[in-house]
């Protein structure tokens, strides 16, 4: 669900200065349902980052800064070993903090990246 689709007051990426700017993303799927555990929600966020990067002409190893807002620290380490499959190094600068989220959602992950031109 975009949040044009939801009416919410925000946009989904913006450009300014040679940098795309992504908004949190969280674990739904394309019918609305939100997938149990912190593996398959990290595995979905970051497959909806990329199709965003995508779209825009850019792409997961373009990723400069991320902020990840996670609901327990104790899911730290299976949301780290997921991150990990899809980014390699140089891996972007990272902030990680604990937040209560919406809707069952554990994990939400924001992104700054580079264009491609």
């Amino acid at each position: 669900m975009s949040a044009l689709e939801n009416n919410y007051p925000y946009s989904p990426v913006r450009r300014a200065a040679g940098l795309l700017f992504l908004s949190g993303e969280v674990a739904f799927d394309n019918e609305g349902n939100v997938p149990e555990g912190i593996a398959a929600q990290t595995r979905l966020v970051m497959e909806r980052i990329a199709r965003t990067l995508a779209a825009e002409g850019s792409s997961l190893a373009h990723i400069i800064s991320a902020t990840v807002h996670l609901t327990n620290a104790a899911d730290f380490a299976g949301f780290n070993e997921e991150y990990a499959r899809v980014l390699k190094a140089p891996y972007p600068a990272r902030t990680t903090v604990c937040a209560s989220l919406v809707d069952n959602v554990l994990v939400e992950i924001s992104v700054i990246a580079t264009e491609v031109l």
